[in-house]
């Protein structure tokens, strides 16, 4: 028996009929699931409500609240959807700022199915990405984690700990398979630089004579 396609879940949230009518019939007609909201209340009670929501497209001004602060909003929980603004009345400057807070994408009205549906299939196909992303990241975590109950353990633990948020220069030493990369990992993933990406380096297949520009670069002349 074939696995069921899941259905991308997407949330309209504009106080105009019109425009809330047409996205049903282009979305549905295209597989998605179709929600929609008026007001920025009855956007909050769904989204809260629906688990797995994957794209929501936002009008900047409604009734109740500025979509951009809705928008402010929603990039402060931790999985937040993908969000597209919609504005009738949309510059260059609100669709910079719409950017800057976290919007995928910027439609202004009157909007157009063909631009309308790459806007969202790019928009569905980045919120997959970043799922992924985050699967790879969990599972590299627990294969990559330090265990033990040990003092000397606990001892290493407190020298991460310490070292993990300033800036100093570490020199991990150790006989081969002893788990100098995990300590490595551990004070990566307990630094500011958590989110930025973990570059291993093998020392040993570069010539001596390179190793210094390979790591720390170097100036023509």
């Amino acid at each position: 028996m074939s696995k069921k396609k899941k259905r991308e879940k997407i949330l309209v949230v504009d106080d105009e009929e019109y425009i809330r009518k047409s996205l049903k019939m282009i979305f549905e007609y295209e597989g998605y699931t179709f929600l929609q909201a008026s007001t920025a209340e009855e956007a909050y009670r769904i989204i809260d409500e629906t688990v797995g929501l994957d794209l929501i497209l936002l009008d900047i001004k409604l009734p109740d609240k500025n979509g951009l602060e809705i928008l402010k909003d929603l990039k402060r929980r931790p999985y937040s959807p993908e969000v597209i603004m919609i504005s009738g009345h949309g510059t260059i400057q609100t669709a910079v700022e719409a950017t800057k807070l976290g919007a995928f994408d910027f439609f202004e009205k009157p909007l157009h199915r063909e631009r309308v549906l790459l806007g969202v299939r790019n928009a569905l196909s980045q919120k997959k990405l970043l799922r992924k992303y985050k699967d790879l990241s969990k599972k590299a975590e627990k294969q990559y984690k330090l265990v033990g109950q040990h003092p000397l353990m606990t001892k290493l633990w407190e020298e991460i700990l310490k070292t993990a948020p300033t800036n100093a220069t570490v020199i991990i030493y150790g006989e081969s398979g002893t788990g100098k990369e995990l300590i490595a990992r551990a004070i990566h993933e307990k630094s500011w630089r958590k989110d930025e990406e973990f570059i291993q380096v093998n020392c040993a297949a570069i010539p001596e004579e390179l190793i210094e520009s390979e790591l720390f670069g170097h100036l023509k002349g």
